[in-house]
């Protein structure tokens, strides 16, 4: 059996007619920057998130690199980030001028670690220059955002959230009330690659704000710092959201939730199996109360060195896996002129964790047989 680590092609065949329909209305337009899909696609995105401002930008890349320009980051100050995180996350911040101060990850959710945030905020011998914390809501499971809105108020520190695998996901605070990743920040990014839980066909990406001031800096800069056309305010850049991928994301969004619930029914089969297996060797993700996790990846965590020889086996078996992230950002080439400290639990998950196959329209079968194959795996282990 082959199984690959994500198809968007079986979304996509339960969902063409639909989409054919809209990129021929697109092309039949001639309306193909800017134009009324992407207007419309911003404002229910908006609303879904319970946000004041949505703005489309190229990619998602460039929704973190404006976002932190809109903060008015640059040479000189520092920002608090994750290593254990994918690469746009920390060159957002060196592209601006600006050093990242990485912290380590919390080991049972692999999203920072706030403990650590916070204890810099109070000890860090230049204080004044942290202008802003970027978390990342790893995997499609958010960070603790009760915390990280008290962390914001009463340190008033800028928050620029990173929920490019988030979107959708949700923090149930102490008094009940909910919400989403996306919607704490003074900014936020999304990020729509095609393997994202709202993925389009091409790259895509979204700045959010309720500051109407922030979302008036990253609607002009996004298009060459004009408000006007050949009028620039400011040296800006060309970083607009396509039509053709807003009418296809407009699309998608109505089925997001139909596709999350479907993600988290995988994850709970996965957990189901494992737990009847009892892997010592073997953990898997575990969502608490607290939150709702919409798994753009599950990923479990294998220990005593075995986690390279179960991708291995597993792809000679016919699954496809990945590892996120093999390398601590920490640790990078292109960092290398920083001064970073050692990053325990950064570096112990870059060993360790490895991305079993999950979409929505993953079968049982399927899961079935990945659990399967580990499970044999682990016993030919132990025979050695």
């Amino acid at each position: 059996m082959k199984i690959p680590l994500f198809d968007v092609t079986r979304q996509y065949h339960e969902i063409r007619e639909e989409i054919l329909h809209a990129v021929d209305e697109v092309l039949r337009s001639g309306r193909y920057i800017m134009g009324p899909n992407v207007e419309a696609f911003e404002k229910e995105v908006a609303a879904y998130l319970g946000v004041k401002h949505a703005i489309g930008v190229a990619n998602g890349s460039d929704a973190l690199y404006i976002a932190v320009k809109a903060l008015g980051v640059s040479s000189g100050d520092f920002v608090i980030t994750t290593a254990f995180t994918f690469f746009a996350t920390a060159s957002c911040i060196t592209r601006n001028g600006a050093v990242p101060i990485f912290v380590d990850i919390d080991p049972k959710t692999f999203n920072i670690d706030l403990d650590q945030v916070e204890d810099l905020l109070k000890n860090h011998p230049q204080r004044d220059k942290i202008k802003a914390i970027i978390p990342v809501h790893l995997f499609g499971r958010t960070v603790d955002l009760e915390r990280l809105e008290k962390i914001k108020n009463n340190f008033a520190v800028k928050v620029i959230e990173d929920c490019a695998q988030s979107v959708g996901s949700y923090w149930i605070y102490s008094n009940g009330r909910i919400k989403k990743s996306g919607s704490v920040g003074d900014l936020s990014t999304l990020s729509f690659f095609p393997t994202k839980n709202l993925g389009a066909c091409g790259d895509a990406g979204m700045i959010l704000t309720n500051d109407d001031n922030l979302a008036d800096f990253c609607k002009i800069f996004r298009v060459h710092g004009a408000r006007k056309k050949y009028f620039h305010e400011i040296e800006g850049v060309n970083s607009r959201l396509d039509e053709l991928q807003g009418a296809i994301l407009r699309i998608k969004l109505k089925y997001l939730e139909q596709y999350h619930e479907k993600r988290i029914k995988i994850a709970s089969i996965y957990n189901k199996l494992f737990d009847s297996l009892k892997l010592d060797l073997l953990e898997t993700p575990q969502v608490h109360d607290d939150l709702r996790c919409i798994f753009h990846q599950y990923v479990i965590k294998v220990k005593n060195g075995h986690r390279d020889s179960l991708k291995n086996y597993l792809h000679d078996k016919g699954v496809e896996t990945a590892i996120y992230y093999p390398l601590g950002l920490h640790k990078q080439k292109c960092f290398a002129h920083f001064e970073f400290q050692p990053l325990e639990n950064t570096e112990r998950a870059c060993e360790e964790v490895l991305a079993l196959p999950i979409f929505p329209e993953l079968t049982e079968s399927e899961i079935e047989y990945v659990v399967k194959c580990i499970e044999e795996y682990f016993k030919e282990a132990r025979r050695c």
